[in-house]
């Protein structure tokens, strides 16, 4: 059985990395009395797949991977049993059934993520960065350059913005997530910062993840749903 976990990484945990959040999970499950699948061969390990990793220095309530059980577990002991053993920081959010089949991997399913953005300064910024702010949005385009693996390229990110609007001392983002297309934040931010002259640096920013989407594919521009509603709760 195949079961999606959301789980929220806050405080302290956001300057651990992903190779090392992944380490913790398996060792949590380990604790936890989970039946958990593993793979065949020499070196056995957990099945577990993990959807688009959070950067470090990121906070996130919309943590996703998928793990292969041997033993059918209601989801609500699941939730109980992992956050039993967490620590501060670390918390199960969701624990739901998904299809077996490869194309429900959490990774390939990814197309959109929700962001909001907040300034560690704002005492910083002029009165009126949100008037700006909101004249930068309303451009057809919006280049920037940025590195890939191959060197550094120019291209339009206004595309992979799908919505924003500003939230508490913040801004909402909702943009292009997954494999392709996959668009940072910040990325959008600093391109404003920039074209506006204002201070910013690589500690300026205070990014939180909302939610991780799948598109559904339908007749409808950008019909995404939430990664963890793609399965059913275990009763």
């Amino acid at each position: 059985m195949k079961i999606r976990i959301k789980f929220a990484k806050e405080g302290a945990m956001k300057f651990i990395g992903h190779l090392d959040i992944m380490r913790y999970f398996q060792r949590a499950i380990r604790r936890a009395g989970i039946d958990v699948a593993y793979s065949e061969g020499f070196s056995p390990h957990m099945i577990m797949s993990f959807a688009n990793p959070l950067g470090v220095g990121l906070t996130s309530e919309a943590e996703y991977f998928d793990l292969v059980i041997r033993t059918e577990y209601p989801s609500q002991e699941l939730i109980n049993r992992l956050n039993d053993v967490m620590v501060e920081g670390m918390r199960v959010l969701n624990a739901v059934q998904v299809p077996e089949e490869k194309a429900s991997k959490a990774m390939s399913l990814v197309a959109a993520a929700d962001y909001l953005v907040r300034f560690r300064y704002p005492e910083t910024l002029p009165v009126d960065w949100k008037d700006k702010f909101s004249t930068f949005m309303k451009q057809p385009s919006i280049t920037v350059t940025k590195k890939t693996k191959k060197g550094e390229k120019e291209m339009d990110i206004r595309p992979l913005v799908y919505s924003w609007h500003f939230e508490e001392d913040g801004i909402f983002l909702q943009v292009s997530s997954g494999s392709s297309d996959n668009l940072r934040p910040e990325l959008v931010v600093e391109a404003f910062a920039k074209a506006n002259d204002l201070p910013l640096n690589e500690f300026s920013l205070l990014i939180h993840r909302k939610e991780v989407y799948a598109d559904l594919g339908s007749d409808k521009e950008h019909d995404f749903c939430a990664l963890d509603a793609l399965g059913k709760t275990i009763v």
